[in-house]
């Protein structure tokens, strides 16, 4: 029997890391010679404002101690960015040389006052009308420290992808979601790129409708993933599901993996459920329904989008012949839920699985 011990040093030996104290001048340089990847295309996902950013620079200055920079070292010696891309990418913005996704500088960054330092206002580093930092306060700051955590290259390769999804998990300005799309670009940008095109294919955002809210904090992503990951998923499997965010942040990778060789294959049962859904039912699809009064009502709301989605894209084939069926499947499931007085309140969204992905394929599947 293993041990408590023994599982303590197993996994301990394989993080190796380092300390280390660097100025922010040395950081300017090594950005510059491409030795730090900040990964640009994470700052989607980041939403600091200005003031924000300017509370950042106001600490800098008065020694007030920052968090430490958590980075990864690859065999080449690059870092990679495991946590603190926010506060690396406000310092080189304010420098004036962050540059975005398309190699393009991205505009310097023009101060907020702050409570402590109310003059910073409409300050630049460095700036031609003159409302730029002093020679001196440029230097102070160049010189100001950073602390770094360093992932030495001999660690266990999946060891940044664990830390960066705990440092960015329970209190952290993202979403679940964001921090997996993070997870996805760190792991191999191209898993990204394609979850990225499946969730901007114009039928599925009609049919999920989502708001303007849950479009910026990436849900439309997020049920593309639930929809990759729990597509072929028995209920054996569904039932040992104890927390789905954790689960969704392991099986998106592992899907990727798997599935990348045939993904003409994947975009094409993506793409044909959720014509099929969008042509004829449109946004009603994933909403309540009435027996009563025969309408569909309310928002969209995510046991539905398990329960039909995932029916139909089970039975594809079918309803690719019989398209006219799918909205009366719908209005069966919701009899069903009804006539059983079935109900997921008060589950997890674990314990909720089970319940709506049996009762849609099971009424999907019927003849």
């Amino acid at each position: 029997m293993v041990d408590l011990q023994h599982e303590i040093d197993r996994q301990s030996s394989e993080m190796h890391t380092e300390s280390l104290s660097m100025s922010i001048g040395e950081v300017i340089s090594m950005y510059r010679d491409g030795d730090l990847n900040i990964h640009p295309e994470f700052q989607r996902f980041y939403r600091w404002t200005d003031y924000q950013k300017s509370k950042l620079v106001e600490s800098i200055l008065l020694n007030i101690p920052i968090p430490p920079i958590y980075v990864a070292q690859r065999g080449s010696g690059i870092w990679d960015v495991v946590d603190g891309l926010q506060r690396l990418s406000t310092i080189l913005q304010f420098a004036g040389i962050l540059k975005d996704e398309e190699k393009q500088t991205k505009a310097a960054l023009k101060l907020k006052k702050t409570d402590l330092l109310p003059s910073l206002e409409n300050k630049f580093w460095d700036s031609a009308n003159g409302n730029s930092f002093t020679d001196a306060q440029q230097r102070y700051f160049k010189r100001s420290r950073l602390h770094f955590i360093i992932i030495k290259k001999e660690s266990d390769p999946s060891g940044k992808y664990e830390l960066f999804q705990r440092l960015n998990t329970g209190g952290s300005s993202l979403e679940s979601q964001e921090v997996r799309n993070c997870l996805l670009i760190m792991h191999n940008e191209a898993y990204f790129q394609k979850l990225n095109t499946l969730s901007e294919f114009p039928p599925f955002l009609e049919c999920i409708n989502l708001s303007d809210k849950n479009l910026i904090e990436q849900y439309d992503k997020e049920l593309a993933s639930r929809f990759l990951v729990l597509k072929d998923k028995d209920a054996s499997e569904l039932s040992r599901i104890n927390d789905l965010g954790g689960y969704l942040d392991e099986k998106i990778i592992q899907f990727f993996n798997e599935n990348l060789t045939n993904w003409t294959d994947t975009e094409t049962q993506f793409k044909s459920t959720f014509q099929l859904i969008n042509d004829n039912v449109g946004s009603d699809a994933f909403k309540r329904y009435s027996i009563e009064k025969d309408i569909f009502y309310g928002g969209f709301i995510v046991s539905a989008f398990e329960m039909v989605a995932l029916g139909v894209a089970k039975n594809l084939s079918r309803y690719e012949t019989k398209p006219q069926l799918i909205k009366e499947r719908i209005k069966e499931c919701w009899r069903k839920i009804n006539a059983e007085d079935i109900s997921w309140k008060g589950y997890s969204a674990s314990g909720r699985l089970l319940k709506t992905i049996s009762i849609g394929q099971q009424i999907f599947n019927e003849g």
